[in-house]
């Protein structure tokens, strides 16, 4: 359909309203794990002492304790080894009580990081980064999607919003979020093309999308004059300014003059990354318990 230049009011799509709704779903499920023995827990690995590590990480324990998971925090000093991480990762994958194991981004850069995750079993590989949850996306097939990806999928269900046949544009390659998005969408039937920082006239594949996807973390990249009218924008991105303001990667206030649906930056998908954590969380355990009860008894 051609860009008419028509103005849109855009729809605000509330992650902090989507995530809530789901969390309540969450927290029966959890209540009814907790009645069969089976309480989800989850192991969060901080190492070094970054600030924003730590915000997230408290903010993830909080969204734990909203739904029932049990967290445990284990906070390394910055000099810890490749080795000593993987040692305690090993610990975690044994510990029936851990259903997921997930280690804070970024490690300090003499940290192996490709060792790190994949030492993480990929059962209890709650956060998506595991090469065989990596590798299921391409036969549609994970046992547990990246976040982020994730919660953006959940949003568009949530909304309604079409994916099959539709021309989604995704800017950024990144392995956490560019890659499995798009394999995530194609799954679901969409058209897709991945744009990166070496794309040539960004605007050119961008003003084609039904739905763009934006995640290449450069404040006021996209521009109302490279989105399609009726558009449905998706920002991922999150910027601090230097006036301390938290924006995303489109210019929100001229996009949403033009798009039929867009998120907002901060409370759009940030708050459906930490649902999807728990979300992950809570299937790992079904998962365990469900396994448990395939198990032979042993006589007594």
């Amino acid at each position: 359909m051609a860009d008419t230049g028509a103005k849109v009011s855009a729809r605000i799509i509330d992650g902090k309203a989507v995530g809530a709704a789901l969390r309540k779903g969450l927290k029966a499920r959890v209540a009814a794990l907790a009645e069969a023995g089976a309480a989800p827990g989850l192991a969060v690995i901080l190492v070094g002492d970054d600030a924003a590590s730590g915000v997230y990480v408290r903010n993830k324990i909080h969204a734990c304790e909203s739904v029932g998971i049990r967290s445990v925090t284990h906070r390394l000093p910055a000099s810890t080894t490749t080795a000593e991480l993987v040692a305690l990762i090993q610990r975690l994958n044994a510990d029936r009580g851990v259903h997921g194991v997930l280690v804070q981004l970024p490690l300090p850069k003499h940290i192996d990081m490709r060792l790190v995750l994949e030492a993480i079993d990929a059962d209890k590989d709650v956060d998506g980064f595991h090469l065989y949850n990596v590798g299921g996306l391409v036969l549609g097939d994970t046992a547990y999607p990246p976040c982020t990806p994730f919660g953006v999928v959940k949003l568009l269900e949530h909304e309604g919003i079409k994916i099959e046949g539709q021309n989604v544009v995704v800017v950024g390659a990144s392995n956490i979020v560019g890659k499995p998005m798009a394999l995530m969408l194609m799954a679901r039937d969409a058209t897709v093309a991945i744009c990166h920082a070496k794309t040539r006239d960004l605007a050119q594949f961008t003003i084609l999308a039904d739905i763009l996807v934006v995640a290449a973390g450069r404040p006021n990249l996209i521009l109302p004059q490279m989105v399609k009218t009726g558009a449905v924008v998706i920002d991922v991105g999150i910027n601090r300014l230097p006036d301390g303001r938290l924006v995303g990667d489109v210019d929100f206030e001229g996009v949403s003059q033009k798009a039929s649906y867009i998120t907002p930056v901060p409370g759009g998908v940030g708050p459906m990354t930490v649902t999807m954590l728990l979300e992950n969380t809570v299937t790992s355990a079904e998962r365990a318990l469900r396994n448990d009860n395939k198990a032979p008894k042993l006589a007594t």
